[in-house]
């Protein structure tokens, strides 16, 4: 995924960290060269509201910083789902937690549903579930190398969690090399690209 510009949108629910690991990844991309315009979308409340964040990469200027066709896609949580679907290009990249996010709507997209949380989980906290996810997105997406990631991870990670940050970034990089793609069937809920 090394076009002339990506679209990147990690999206989920207020608290999941969504936020951070999207600027985990705009460092790791600006440390390869990469431009990036980072922005989210979150709803008032705290925890539990939808949320998003967003990244725009490109090899020269970004022209323009709003995602309008998204080249890869990250739910966290089914909340996700509606506002961001119809933004996918054909053919976008689309990693889903089996737990938060367990259904797709019809699309033509690579669909990866991955144990996420549950990964998470059993690392210890649910709350590194989106260093799992960026672990995942980097190694299916190829957008970054793991070691420029790794270096993004710990220069933000309070030296308390580092251990736990980087087991859930290697956990994430396991499950994209066990993955298989799900297309999603004609069955689930379709929402409108318009």
């Amino acid at each position: 995924m090394r076009d002339a510009r990506l679209e990147i949108r990690i999206g989920g629910t207020g608290g999941q960290g969504l936020i951070l690991s999207a600027k985990m990844l705009a460092d790791a991309l600006c440390a390869g060269g990469r431009r990036v315009a980072q922005s989210q979308t979150y709803e008032p409340t705290s925890r539990g509201g939808y949320c998003n964040s967003d990244l725009v990469v490109s090899n020269g200027e970004v022209d323009f910083p709003l995602v309008t066709a998204i080249d890869a896609l990250v739910l966290l949580d089914r909340m996700a789902v509606k506002p961001s679907w119809p933004l996918l290009k054909r053919g976008a990249l689309v990693i889903a937690d089996t737990r938060l996010c367990p259904e797709l709507p019809q699309g033509d997209c690579r669909a990866h549903p991955l144990p996420l949380t549950r990964t998470a989980i059993e690392l210890g906290s649910e709350r590194i579930a989106n260093i799992v996810a960026l672990g995942a997105l980097a190694a299916l997406s190829e957008v970054c190398t793991r070691k420029a990631l790794e270096a993004a991870v710990r220069a933000e990670t309070p030296k308390s969690f580092l251990d736990l940050n980087l087991d859930a970034l290697a956990a994430g990089y396991e499950l994209a090399a066990r993955a298989t793609v799900d297309v999603p069937r004609a069955a689930q809920p379709s929402y409108d690209r318009g």
